[in-house]
């Protein structure tokens, strides 16, 4: 998808391919600035062939890949694919960092393999900003569906990476380790609904939204 607003040079700010990987069908996102190809991979879950593959399809240049949280459907593939790139990983927060070491664990009792844990570069913490595709967007610790999920937010336009706190029409799963449930409602009414209806998010799984229509219509926020 593109965003919808547009720069001085008449191309949109940012664009956004997703590239949906391993079984469980994570929204891995590659995200880039058309007038300088300048982009990043965010939760690079697995599949990084594909990724690979997608980077080149676009000539992105990729800077750094962003970590919403620990959990292997995001983080499987990001120590190979910063490898092959040459580049850091950055986030989530620390909080993470039990589920992270638990990766390659996970990955053998669900039967997915080639993915590995990962020692990010940089742990993020709310108040934190990261460079996506030129732009600068506000870190917010979103703790409820693991304890260190972080979501990413640019102001200027009114777009959110969520990862796995929100979904459209549903919201993350709390009965993994570290999960609870009050705590992920908090995050979304405190952290995420008050940064505006408009606000299009972009979900570890399944179809965009907007903070707007899972506010009227999300069964587990009514």
């Amino acid at each position: 998808m593109s965003m919808p607003a547009e720069d001085l040079s008449g191309l949109p700010p940012i664009q956004v391919a997703i590239i949906p990987v391993t079984n469980f069908q994570q929204n891995c996102s590659l995200i880039w600035n058309p007038a300088t190809s300048h982009g990043v991979v965010v939760d690079p879950g697995g599949d990084v062939e594909i990724i690979l593959e997608t980077i080149a399809a676009y000539k992105v240049k990729v800077e750094r890949i962003l970590i919403t949280h620990g959990h292997l459907d995001h983080v499987g593939g990001a120590a190979d694919l910063a490898a092959a790139l040459g580049v850091q990983v950055e986030g989530p927060h620390e909080a993470d960092r039990p589920l992270i070491a638990r990766v390659e664990q996970q990955a053998v009792q669900f039967g997915v393999a080639g993915l590995k844990s990962v020692t990010p570069d940089r742990w993020l913490v709310e108040g934190d900003t990261v460079e996506i595709a030129d732009r600068s967007f506000a870190v917010l610790h979103c703790p409820g569906h693991a304890p260190g999920h972080v979501v990413f937010f640019d102001a200027d336009l009114r777009f959110a990476i969520s990862g796995d706190v929100l979904f459209a029409g549903s919201v993350g799963r709390t009965d993994l380790p570290g999960g609870d449930h009050a705590t992920l409602i908090a995050s979304i009414r405190d952290k995420l609904l008050p940064l505006g209806d408009d606000v299009t998010f972009l979900p570890g799984h399944g179809p965009a939204s907007t903070f707007g229509e899972e506010r009227l219509t999300n069964p587990f926020l009514r």
